[in-house]
């Protein structure tokens, strides 16, 4: 987190309100200047499950999770970024999923809200199931929905790309499995989008997702080119219709 002062009380009752009670909260401070560390005193003075980490210096989004993933203490590793919430059923749903043995990786469905926690009345739906090949085309795990199984798959530690860093790490959790993730139907998160985020992904979107397979995942300049170009007509016609109007 980076100065989230405003926003990460709500995302940490998000975690406390989980019907699954078994997990830990590793929060990440990336040198933020404002009255982040204030806020976060209270939780980690009433609540042995919440430790606090400190970056002296802004490190970036990439630098944080490598953070929590190399404290982390328990079987599964979820990401949730400061601004997100999680439904309090959240947890549980993925947990009995993922003992089941029918998979690795989880993810699911999640719902838009805008900077004030107001209802943007869009659900991004999670498919069913999810090959590394699919996943490879566009990046249809929502960051603040998936969560692996560090103890059959290892930890992750995520690339220090600019942008899109979540997406090389769950390619790398499936391509480490033997079985597709496995997506929940039902709404599991928040997802906050603040002003002018939308448009600003549209605009670096080629160059951002070009640097996946170049940088990323180390293709060469001819075969980046081409998967950004499937990844063009992936997201432009095929995820796109995973975004529904709701009431």
């Amino acid at each position: 987190m980076y100065n989230n002062a405003k926003v990460i009380k709500e995302t940490i009752s998000s975690v406390l309100s989980q019907s699954y009670s078994n997990w830990e909260l590793l929060l990440i401070d990336d040198a933020s200047s404002d009255e982040t560390t204030t806020v976060l005193k209270p939780f980690t003075k009433s609540d042995s499950r919440i430790k606090v980490f400190q970056h002296k210096t802004n490190k970036g989004a990439a630098e944080a999770r490598n953070l929590g993933t190399k404290m982390a203490n328990g079987q599964y590793i979820a990401f949730l970024d400061a601004d997100d919430l999680w439904l309090e059923n959240k947890l549980e749903l993925q947990v009995s999923q993922l003992t089941t043995n029918i998979t690795d990786v989880s993810f699911g469905t999640y719902e838009w809200i805008n900077s004030k926690g107001e209802p943007l009345h869009k659900r991004v739906e999670a498919l069913k199931q999810l090959s590394y090949n699919k996943l490879l085309k566009a990046n249809y795990i929502g960051n603040l929905t998936g969560i692996y199984n560090c103890e059959k798959l290892g930890k992750i530690y995520t690339k220090d790309l600019k942008k899109r860093q979540d997406w090389l790490l769950w390619l790398e959790a499936i391509k480490r499995s033997d079985k597709p993730a496995i997506g929940i139907q039902e709404t599991i998160a928040y997802y906050r989008i603040s002003e002018g985020s939308l448009s600003s992904n549209k605009v670096n979107l080629i160059k951002h997702n070009f640097n996946v397979y170049y940088k990323g995942l180390g293709y060469s300049y001819f075969k980046s080119s081409f998967y950004l170009i499937q990844f063009l007509f992936e997201h432009l016609f095929i995820k796109t219709r995973l975004i529904k109007s709701i009431a």
